[in-house]
């Protein structure tokens, strides 16, 4: 059989077991509602847009400036002429922004994860892990390992028991990441970083938190997971995305020590084989960052919409998981379900992302909704509704 017919083939199995996923095309940019092609408007429940800032004027208009100043590109990596004035600014505001004392920015969250352990590890160190960390942070320590024979372990999700354990038990090796993300994408709950950080510090472990979806969220001034427990400053290692809160284009960053950063300007393979981020991201990401240091209140909208949102849901009978973030995801067992659920909550003018395996574990698809500073009271309500006339319909409330 060749490639392509066993690939039809499995397309097929894809589609009858109900688990397909089509392309939804957006025909406005990203925001509270949006124009979808085919489809007209709707309300947007599925987007990392927390804060609004994908179409905010003030964001837009920084790309365009630097479109203008620096090109539309880098036309080489970092290490020989890909390295603009802009990436410097905005290098120095994102380690002040997370607290930490440099920052090197990647074309994406997971390039900097996948430059991170393979570059910082070797064969007498070890990468000790979330058991539902993001895939990004899976294939960094998969390829670490491949590349220099380090070790690796997964703790059980946010068990401090089973970390403990697990760092006794590593405690000869040379160097010891324990490595978290600080909020988890498809549950929504928030890392347990005091406790973390606590026994890294007994066994002389190293943290690392990939806080993606805390960036622009946690934290009374969206600092991040470390700025929500009061603990700027006290993570050895952070990396983050800029394509969520902080301006939603795209790309990533570590920040860390100085002398974290520079070692990864050295060595780190996506830096030093990828074209440095467009110039266009990087200012826009830049004025994300200044915006939300200017205004706050996005970050308290935002979490009011949340509470809102998953309180209004529990009063119609749903069963969102607990939390204290703006993923709320709502449990419904088989994929083929979730996917049923997304389809009709489209249709009635919502869109909403079905979630099954392998993303989630068997057995517990969801749709997960997402919320945004954005969003007004009457997009949360239409939302509601349509969640009521559907999750009736399905036998769900």
């Amino acid at each position: 059989m060749s490639l392509a017919a066993r690939l039809r083939a499995e397309l097929d199995q894809f589609r009858q077991e109900g688990v397909y996923k089509r392309l939804n095309y957006l025909a406005s940019p990203q925001g509270p509602r949006v124009r979808m092609e085919g489809r007209g408007e709707v309300v947007i429940l599925s987007s990392n847009n927390y804060l609004g800032l994908c179409n905010e004027p003030e964001v837009v208009a920084a790309g365009k400036q630097a479109l203008d100043e620096f090109g539309a590109g880098t036309g080489s990596v970092r290490f020989i002429c890909g390295t603009f004035t802009i990436h410097r600014e905005l290098e120095a505001a994102l380690a002040r922004f997370v607290g930490c004392g440099a920052a090197l920015t990647y074309v994406s969250c997971w390039n900097a994860n996948e430059g991170l352990c393979p570059t910082l590890l070797g064969e007498h160190d070890i990468v000790i892990s979330d058991q539902l960390n993001h895939a990004s942070i899976i294939d960094s320590i998969r390829l670490a390992k491949a590349i220099t024979k380090c070790e690796s372990a997964v703790f059980r999700h946010a068990d401090m028991k089973d970390l403990e354990e697990k760092l006794r038990a590593a405690k000869d090796h040379r160097l010891k990441l324990v490595l978290t993300d600080g909020v988890f994408s498809m549950e929504g709950d928030i890392a347990r970083l005091p406790d973390i950080v606590a026994l890294s510090r007994q066994y002389d472990a190293t943290v690392v938190v990939d806080d993606s979806h805390g960036s622009g969220v946690l934290g009374e001034h969206g600092r991040g997971v470390a700025e929500h427990y009061g603990m700027l400053g006290e993570v050895d290692i952070i990396t983050s995305t800029l394509g969520k809160a902080l301006g939603g284009a795209a790309g990533g960053f570590v920040a860390g020590p100085a002398e974290v950063a520079d070692y990864l300007t050295q060595r780190s393979r996506p830096q030093l084989f990828s074209n440095a981020l467009p110039p266009t991201v990087a200012a826009s990401a830049l004025a994300a960052v200044r915006r939300i240091e200017r205004h706050p209140e996005l970050v308290r909208t935002l979490r009011d919409n949340a509470t809102y949102f998953r309180e209004r849901l529990l009063d119609l009978g749903f069963k969102p998981l607990p939390g204290g973030t703006p993923i709320v995801p709502v449990i419904l067992g088989e994929t083929a379900k979730a996917i049923q659920m997304s389809e009709l909550l489209l249709a009635e003018g919502v869109f909403v992302t079905g979630f099954g395996y392998p993303v989630v574990p068997q057995g517990h698809a969801r749709v997960r909704c997402q919320l945004s500073a954005a969003h007004t009271r009457d997009d949360l309500d239409f939302a509601l509704a349509a969640f009521k006339k559907v999750g009736t319909s399905l036998g769900l409330i």
